[in-house]
């Protein structure tokens, strides 16, 4: 069978990007000491249990931390001392493990710092300097999408992009959106692409807010990464509306549609980009022109993504159960201790061992329930990887159709039985542990942990089901579970969405740990570096 031209454009794309991760740098790539690097990387390991994201998205954190810390600096002394910035980030990053040693060119330090300067010259020609909390998520989100395009320029995402075109060019033939969406204002017809781009990097990679802003911005602006001081000029002077027409389109109230559609819909995009990757470059257009050759690559790779799923989700549990603890449950603890020493009370042993294990034993619980996708599901997704794969005359349609209004007396209801459901909930959870003699403190601790791990377990979950494209079959046990956990879910997301902003422990490491690190750890190369010389000299 004749393959699609996409699959053919792909096929090229990651076949050239193979042939340049095979290739040796033509210039001098950057080193750092080996004993630095163990004692940087061996932190980070630290800061990966404060600041724990998914993986794919540690390294950008890191950035976005290092960078956020070079940037009050220069804020300090009013941007007058940016030379020299690029060179001290990159280094430190390399020495955290979060990019190879002997791998980056050194001239990339050079672009680093030209793409410093870049976002300086837009903090200090933006007309809109806002103060207060706009100015202050403003200021946050360029710097993200600084480190994005730092990253980017790092280590380019050659293989994800060309995943995510591939994808996006076969979401928009195939999504159709109902025409009373356009006329209930809820989305307007010019931005019905950007919405299916958003779901596609959503879906395809689990892309953060600031890399998909990022990518808008160069959606909108092709010339953002290679355009002149003018351009640079102008996107200054209306960098404010830029933001915050990129937070109204991830926002968006239909949003939620064309990322739940791309969500059931991208694991043979995956596999696909799988294969490419364990191909043997532009042979593979040849081979997978015949189905059947095609059919035993992807049991293959589906099989290879199954195995390294268990452990991706298992890693992704254990990490975000010692986060949580570590970061906002310790915080708790210890303010459980000081009022309870403050009102004159012995701390309950059994209390404290019970902050710890009940949670713990949940997420345990949710992660053994996980649901394997069933023999089904792997002869759906050959056939929709075949669909994806070759020319067809006629494609699948996928609609998004306006959600039919509930009346008042409906959502009277609705909003009453959550209410209730909440109350018994919460009610059977504080009844249980006030009857084994739990002190009030220790039961709102245990509460909060319960809800942060059932939110957190939930997301696990989700995750879990990467590969599944069979329709989900819910019974009366996962009918009434969702009645009764919604509200402790609910709970869990806002205190999560709360604590990022207030994560005293990361706030510690932050002002007291990273910086004296960072100076002890250059000290240490420079140390090193030094008694080399010293060794070569008495030759």
């Amino acid at each position: 069978m004749e393959l699609s031209e996409a699959t053919k454009k792909l096929i090229s794309q990651y076949a050239l990007a193979k042939k340049r991760d095979a290739q040796n740098p033509d210039s001098p790539t950057i080193h750092v000491d080996e004993v630095a690097l163990r004692v940087a990387a061996f932190y980070e390991q630290i800061r990966t249990i404060v600041d724990w994201k998914e993986e794919h998205l540690m390294r950008r954190a890191a950035i976005i931390r290092k960078l956020k810390r070079r940037f009050f600096d220069l804020e300090m002394n009013n941007y007058s001392s940016a030379d020299g910035v690029a060179e001290s980030l990159v280094l430190e990053l390399i020495r955290g493990g979060h990019f190879p040693n002997d791998k980056i060119e050194e001239f990339k330090i050079n672009s680093v710092q030209n793409i410093i300067n870049k976002y300086i010259f837009i903090l200090k020609n933006n007309p809109e300097n806002k103060q207060g909390k706009a100015g202050l998520q403003f200021y946050n989100w360029l710097i993200e999408v600084c480190a994005c395009e730092i990253e980017e320029t790092l280590a380019p995402a050659v293989r994800e992009m060309a995943l995510i075109d591939y994808m996006f060019s076969a979401m928009k033939e195939k999504i159709r959106v109902s025409d009373k969406i356009y006329e209930s204002g809820l989305l307007k017809k010019d931005f019905t692409y950007v919405q299916i781009y958003i779901a596609v990097c959503q879906a395809l990679f689990k892309l953060d807010k600031s890399i998909i802003s990022y990518h808008l911005i160069k959606y909108r602006y092709p010339e953002w990464d290679k355009g002149g001081q003018q351009l640079i000029l102008e996107i200054s002077q209306k960098i404010f509306k830029i933001w915050q027409k990129t937070e109204e389109d991830l926002a968006n109230p239909v949003a939620n549609k064309f990322y739940n559609i791309c969500e059931k819909y991208d694991t043979p995009y995956l596999l696909m980009g799988d294969i490419l990757s364990a191909s043997n470059g532009a042979e593979t257009g040849k081979q997978i022109s015949e189905p059947s050759v095609l059919e035993n690559y992807i049991k293959e790779a589906y099989s290879k993504r199954m195995s390294t799923l268990k452990a991706r989700i298992s890693r992704a549990a254990v990490y975000s159960t010692i986060s949580i603890f570590a970061t906002k449950v310790l915080s708790l603890v210890l303010l459980e201790a000081i009022i309870e020493e403050v009102i004159g009370s012995k701390l309950n042993a059994l209390a404290l061992s019970a902050d710890v294990l009940i949670p713990t034993a949940l997420m345990f619980v949710m992660v053994s329930l996980i649901k394997r996708p069933s023999r089904k599901n792997i002869n759906i997704v050959i056939i929709e990887t075949m669909k994806i794969a070759y020319k067809k005359e006629t494609g699948d349609t996928y609609e998004i159709k306006m959600r039919k209004k509930r009346g008042a007396t409906m959502k009277t209801i609705l909003s009453l039985i959550y209410v209730f459901s909440a109350f018994i909930t919460f009610g059977t959870i504080f009844l249980i542990l006030k009857g084994l003699g739990f002190p009030i403190t220790s039961i709102l601790i245990d509460i909060i942990f319960i809800a942060l791990i059932l939110f957190a377990g939930t997301a696990v979950s989700k995750r879990a089901q990467e590969l599944t494209m069979e329709d989900e079959k819910e019974g009366f046990f996962s009918f009434v579970s969702d009645v009764f956990f919604l509200p402790m879910h609910g709970l869990g997301q806002w205190i999560s969405n709360k604590w990022k902003r207030y994560n005293a422990l990361a706030a510690f490491f932050n002002a007291l740990i990273d910086m004296p690190f960072s100076a002890f750890v250059e000290f240490i190369e420079k140390w090193r570096y030094f008694i080399k010389e010293r060794k070569e000299e008495m030759r």
